[in-house]
């Protein structure tokens, strides 16, 4: 019975999944990164979260599932880029979000570091790298962590769309008394889908790269 159960819950898990990238994909990354109606995704990401295959995260067991390169694929509410982008409409609608990835990688015992990074097409500046470091703390819940960045950078990859053309990077630290820190919960993963929420309710759909 139990063998059974858990067929049925692999059998659901691949459907949602495959109908959640559906309409992700249909979306497009310009409009899945922006605040936007997800109401059919976030009902799809709740269903996927009742049959959560991997509920500890956090738990040493299970940290191998969760770190790596995930490309972000959808946020219900933006991000803090795309939400400060979409205050600006009319500067906001020529910016192209070309890649939003995220690298977790082992840190000490009950430490992960994290990598926020976007590639992003600028009017008449060409292509920008932004990235963010940080870092992952928790203690006995397995699920939710602190998450306190370090570190912003910023690089021009493309300027002016040339090739040739890369400039030093810009690393701006981030002082320790001014860090702040914010709860992450990784409500859903599996071996190629991660799912987070914020503490003000923004969902984050991750993909395996």
């Amino acid at each position: 019975m139990e063998n059974q159960d858990m067929a049925e819950d692999d059998a659901t898990r691949f459907a949602l999944k495959t109908g959640l990238l559906q309409r992700v994909e249909a979306l497009g990354l310009q409009q899945a990164l922006f605040p936007s109606d997800g109401g059919e995704i976030d009902e799809i990401v709740r269903q996927l979260e009742r049959i959560n295959p991997i509920p500890r995260p956090l738990q040493p067991a299970s940290l191998p599932s969760l770190l790596g390169n995930w490309e972000l694929v959808y946020a219900s509410k933006g991000t803090v880029v795309t939400r400060r982008l979409a205050s600006m409409p009319d500067f906001g609608e020529t910016i192209k979000i070309k890649r939003v990835w995220q690298t977790l990688t082992a840190g000490n015992s009950g430490k992960i570091f994290a990598s926020n990074n976007a590639f992003l097409d600028l009017p008449l500046l060409g292509e920008w790298q932004l990235q963010a470091a940080g870092i992952w703390t928790w203690g006995a819940d397995e699920q939710m962590a602190k998450v306190s960045f370090d570190s912003f950078s910023l690089q021009a990859t493309k300027f002016f769309g040339m090739e040739n053309w890369r400039f030093p990077e810009l690393k701006i630290p981030v002082l320790e008394f001014l860090r702040n820190e914010a709860e992450w919960t990784t409500s859903y993963l599996d071996e190629d889908i991660r799912v987070g929420r914020g503490a003000t309710g923004n969902l984050f759909v991750f993909r395996r790269e």
